[in-house]
């Protein structure tokens, strides 16, 4: 009995979605509660998964196609796995009667779309599409040592190109692209953001990490980054300085009385900012597995909307790629970003006397509207006290 596939039902921020890709295609018997589509979103990439054990038999809305929450995608045969079957014998008949009559076998290539993410982005990356590539995999599917052993073998034909001929590669941008986009841009010009910059020595904190970092790991079973220490500091910071925890809303002031801080994170579909919940009620522990988490989450795709909601501060490492100095853009409607940067070893002025120390420049970007100058800095600087004397922390001073 034929059954409705609908598209899930989308948060009240997100309109529609995407069609991103069909893992599986009509005639093809999936098991029930296997991923059959994905469906990306302004946010998040959602899975449809098969009802029950069946066949995909016709599919309504292809990919690239925009849908609405609770719409039907596709039509499902419940039981029908075995209807495959003929399919798969009449390809291998067909290839074995051209092979006897002298003509080539036809060899069907799977669709890029119907590949891993991993095999898809490689595909990408070494510009072959997938009917260049032969699958061993199972089904036929294109594995990435297919990839990689395709760009190795020698071409049957040299490509002919003309001498100065320069080659341009044009694709979509994807939703979440070019909802970052729209954010950012959006933060440019309807904030007055401006942003102050400090620095900070990262010795004490690279101290106190070295010495304890495998007691911490065998004790709460988290390694001891240096991230929990700018987000615990971050928080200290912001319940001094309650107008960087603030939003604004029309004409309104909005004090938040918790402290929800976003870290951002990079993905392979663009930068998003999952939030810590209450981090002043949370251990040092807690901020680095909840960390580790999300990176996970972000690197499988796996993040939800919920996981990206919210959020009174958020702070960015531009450090992890080697970037020694920026800007950061608000991420609105909060009003202030702190970014950390790389750890370079300087020679500073300590006492009189030169030393080379491991700085790290800090940049706050904030909102000028609701946040004043001397409250921008004032912040910067508690952060910086707290860092480079982390007892600060431990004792609340």
């Amino acid at each position: 009995m034929a059954t409705e596939i609908k598209a899930p039902v989308f948060p009240e921020s997100v309109a529609d979605g995407t069609i991103a890709t069909w893992h599986k295609q009509p005639g093809e018997a999936v098991s029930r509660d296997e991923v059959i589509c994905d469906i990306e979103t302004d946010k998040v990439v959602l899975e449809v998964v098969a009802p029950a054990d069946g066949t995909i038999a016709s599919i309504i809305k292809n990919e690239g196609d925009t849908v609405l929450s609770s719409e039907v995608i596709a039509q499902f045969e419940e039981g029908a796995v075995a209807s495959a079957a003929p399919a798969v014998e009449a390809k291998v008949e067909q290839a074995a009667a051209q092979t006897q009559a002298g003509a080539a076998p036809v060899v069907e290539r799977a669709h890029v779309t119907d590949q891993a993410p991993a095999v898809r982005k490689a595909l990408t990356e070494s510009g072959i599409t997938a009917t260049d590539v032969a699958g061993t995999g199972r089904g036929g599917r294109i594995t990435k040592e297919d990839v990689a052993n395709h760009q190795t073998k020698p071409a049957v034909a040299p490509l002919s190109v003309a001498v100065g001929e320069r080659i341009e590669k044009r694709v979509p941008m994807t939703r979440l692209r070019k909802r970052v986009a729209e954010r950012l841009l959006a933060a440019t010009q309807e904030t007055a953001m401006l942003t102050t910059f400090n620095e900070v020595n990262m010795k004490p904190i690279m101290e106190m990490r070295n010495q304890y970092k495998d007691a911490f790991e065998k004790r709460h079973g988290a390694r001891l980054g240096f991230m929990s220490f700018f987000v615990k500091a971050a928080t200290e910071a912001l319940k001094r300085y309650p107008a960087v925890n603030a939003s604004i809303d029309g004409d309104d002031i909005v004090y938040h009385g918790f402290y929800d801080i976003g870290v951002a994170v990079s993905s392979d579909r663009g930068l998003v900012v999952p939030v810590l919940r209450d981090t002043d009620r949370m251990n040092y522990a807690e901020v680095e597995n909840g960390i580790r988490a999300y990176a996970g989450k972000a690197r499988e795709g796996k993040l939800s909307i919920e996981d990206m909601t919210g959020g009174t501060f958020t702070i960015t490492n531009g450090g992890t790629f080697g970037s020694l100095l920026s800007t950061p853009i608000l991420n609105t409607p909060q009003t202030a970003i702190l970014g950390m940067h790389k750890i370079q070893d300087r020679p500073m002025a300590v006492n009189g006397q030169v030393e080379i120390l491991p700085m790290m420049y800090l940049a706050l970007s904030y909102d000028h509207r609701l946040i004043d100058g001397k409250e921008a800095v004032g912040f910067l600087v508690t952060i910086k006290e707290l860092l480079e004397e982390p007892a600060r922390l431990i004792l609340d001073l």
